[in-house]
């Protein structure tokens, strides 16, 4: 994956959520990406947000092809966080 097209797309993504990505772990030895997102406006990034800019990437780049893994968060939720609130949410 290269960090430009993942960047393109996470950019995308947040500014249609009213978000903008604040910060990117792009770790491509071990296909592994951290992104926290920030509100445009005073309110707090939810946990939809999260999951929007993370669907976004899913549709742009096939994880059986790419092999990545993904991990979205705020500025207020760390990235462990998200991983366990979605799991919650999933089950």
């Amino acid at each position: 994956m290269k960090k430009e097209e993942l960047t393109q797309v996470l950019e995308k993504a947040a500014s249609e959520k009213g978000c903008k990505v604040v910060g990117l772990v792009f770790n491509d030895d071990d296909n592994e990406f951290e992104v926290t997102i920030d509100r445009l406006d005073a309110t707090a990034v939810d946990l939809s947000d999260c999951e929007y800019v993370h669907r976004a990437v899913l549709a742009a780049f096939d994880r059986n092809v790419e092999d990545y893994a993904l991990t979205v968060g705020s500025v207020g939720i760390g990235t462990e966080e998200a991983d366990e609130m979605l799991k919650t949410i999933n089950e």
